[in-house]
């Protein structure tokens, strides 16, 4: 391609609202242009890079056997009743009516769709497994769209599904694509790693994210160096506290501290010269319409992921002031275990078990208490894993310290089970002639999140550098002096050679000056360059350099460049 036709609209300056790397990249580059928050037009370069990276998804789901399928991107609210995600999914879901006022979603995610379709198909466990996939645009009304396509309203997504007649079959299609994923971002060019994670709004009882790890990454992946566990910080396991209390201890009597306007376990701390570990958070939510105390060390935070899924529910929030107010007598900041409502379940964390003169709430306004006991002033109903792990922790398989990195959610797998199955009355009759819902897997791939992904991987202060296997081209030509008819020509021939020799090639025949030619060059940052100018061409040569090594430079004879290239270029890729 010509770059004088390949409309590759690139910018001197950053994008006012670009927060990460990538993003003000994409937009500098000619990758995309915003149309509206959180939603852009793929420009040719961006289209070439998108069409690479289906390619692979492609032909790594081939190879496990997924077929690809496309569903609509208009599904109707009935199908999202039946599972209740109509209500779950809030505003995050595009919603919208037809002239007939039947309402609909744009397409967050294909549960309901596909398991509708199941349901009409597939009627015994000899069809079963059925592994189906679809590469499609999806739609999140994001409160907050930011990091350009890595939070869009608008994406491409792979998701892909999978019915069984039994948990085996189950966990052999989720282990072929948690091998499919791995060779997917290996054949990206990218670093990651498989993480234990938070089902989120999907549901299912084991999943896995896939993380790019970068810097910029907006999730938090706690893993251990020396076992290689990892989880996501939603999932990320703590460690159940010994029992600290020493022999003979004798316990301080329960009393109330006026602490007037101080809330926060900060303010209350530096008021009693405490340490942050001897309080207890006491916080209030509504769990699917009943009052939960969580409780957790006051140094720590509460992971709302962990105690969503101990309770067993589909949504927690914290509780309104109105209702704290209600349920303690005391406004924010004031609420404690040892006085609350019979009808509260009380669910504490590891971390606090016998636990003694500790400080609390009082459960009234301006007031705290010291010398609060676990198991004389508050039985907890429940204990539970509820605290947020931070790196250093102990590993929960063994025991050595934790370490934190970012990363960015490329893909996620989920064994669904008969989540959806059931609540949709998707059954096939089994060997005994019996009706079972079919279990699920659900497998979805960020498509261009990958492509963003790879951005914030492999990036300098010039510009893009991207992996070969999914650059939009392999190898840019650089005439530096277009008014040279030598230069002129001996481009053109080194052009028709990397396209004879299978190379993807851009040929730069602007007649605009050097400087800004390898400027653009690093901008849009095509894996190699061949730089031919009116000096080397005296010398009978061309010039080949890597884009992440422009020293690294080779001097070619121009008839020979192209192969050469193409060699290096197959080398690496071994």
């Amino acid at each position: 391609m010509r770059w004088s036709q390949a409309f590759i609209p690139t910018l001197k300056e950053d994008p006012a609202d670009a927060e990460v790397a990538s993003h003000r990249l994409m937009v500098r580059a000619g990758l995309l242009r915003p149309v509206a928050r959180g939603i852009y037009t793929y420009l040719p370069l961006m289209q070439r890079v998108l069409l690479k990276v289906q390619r692979i998804v492609r032909e790594e789901l081939d190879r496990i056997g997924a077929v690809e399928l496309v569903m609509p991107i208009l599904s109707p609210a009935e199908l999202w009743r039946e599972t209740g995600r109509w209500d779950l999914y809030g505003d995050l879901m595009m919603r919208l009516e037809d002239r007939h006022d039947r309402a609909y979603a744009l397409g967050p995610t294909h549960e309901e769709v596909i398991t509708d379709l199941a349901r009409q198909e597939v009627r015994s466990y000899r069809d079963l497994p059925v592994n189906l996939y679809q590469i499609q645009t999806k739609f999140r009304d994001e409160i907050r769209p930011r990091f350009g396509v890595m939070r869009a309203r608008e994406f491409v997504m792979k998701d892909g599904y999978s019915f069984h007649a039994d948990a085996a079959s189950l966990a052999e299609t989720y282990d072929a694509y948690v091998e499919a994923y791995g060779r997917i971002f290996e054949r990206c060019g990218l670093g990651f790693r498989a993480v234990e994670a938070s089902s989120g709004a999907i549901g299912g009882d084991e999943n896995h994210e896939f993380m790019v790890l970068a810097d910029t990454g907006e999730s938090l992946v706690l893993s251990c160096g020396a076992c290689g566990y990892a989880a996501s910080e939603e999932r990320a396991e703590g460690v159940p506290a010994a029992h600290d209390l020493p022999p003979g201890h004798a316990p301080n009597p329960l009393e109330e501290v006026h602490t007037p306007e101080r809330k926060t376990v900060e303010d209350v701390a530096a008021l009693l010269e405490r340490d942050h570990r001897s309080f207890v958070k006491t916080l209030l939510f509504d769990a699917d319409g009943t009052t939960t105390a969580a409780l957790v060390r006051g140094d720590r935070e509460i992971n709302e992921e962990k105690l969503k899924r101990h309770l067993g529910v589909q949504r927690v929030e914290m509780a309104s002031p109105e209702r704290v107010r209600e349920i303690t007598g005391a406004a924010v900041g004031y609420a404690g275990p040892h006085t609350l409502p019979d009808d509260v379940r009380i669910v504490a964390d590891y971390s606090l078990a016998g636990r003694g003169d500790l400080v609390a709430g009082a459960n009234r306004t301006d007031w705290h208490v010291t010398g609060l006991e676990i198991g004389r002033d508050v039985e907890p109903d429940e204990w539970a894993d509820l605290m947020t792990i931070v790196g250093g922790d102990p590993c929960p398989r063994c025991g050595a310290a934790l370490e934190e990195t970012r990363g960015i959610e490329v893909g996620h797998v989920f064994k669904l089970g008969a989540k959806y199955s059931a609540a949709m009355g998707a059954t096939f009759q089994d060997e005994d002639g019996e009706q079972r819902p079919f279990l699920m897997g659900c497998y979805g791939l960020g498509v261009t999140r990958v492509v963003a992904a790879a951005i914030e991987q492999n990036h300098d202060e010039g510009g893009i550098a991207w992996p070969v296997p999914i650059a939009p081209y392999e190898v840019e030509l650089i005439p530096l002096n277009m008014d040279s008819p030598e230069v002129v020509e001996t481009a053109e021939r080194l052009y028709e050679s990397c396209r004879a020799v299978g190379l993807e090639a851009l040929l730069d025949d602007r007649p605009d000056r050097a400087g800004s030619k390898f400027a653009d060059a690093d901008l849009i940052g095509i894996p190699w360059r061949i730089v031919i100018g009116d000096r080397g061409l005296a010398d009978g040569v061309v010039e080949a350099a890597p884009r992440e090594a422009k020293a690294d430079v080779e001097k070619l004879p121009p008839d020979e460049a192209a192969a050469l290239v193409r060699e290096r270029i197959e080398a690496r890729r071994r």
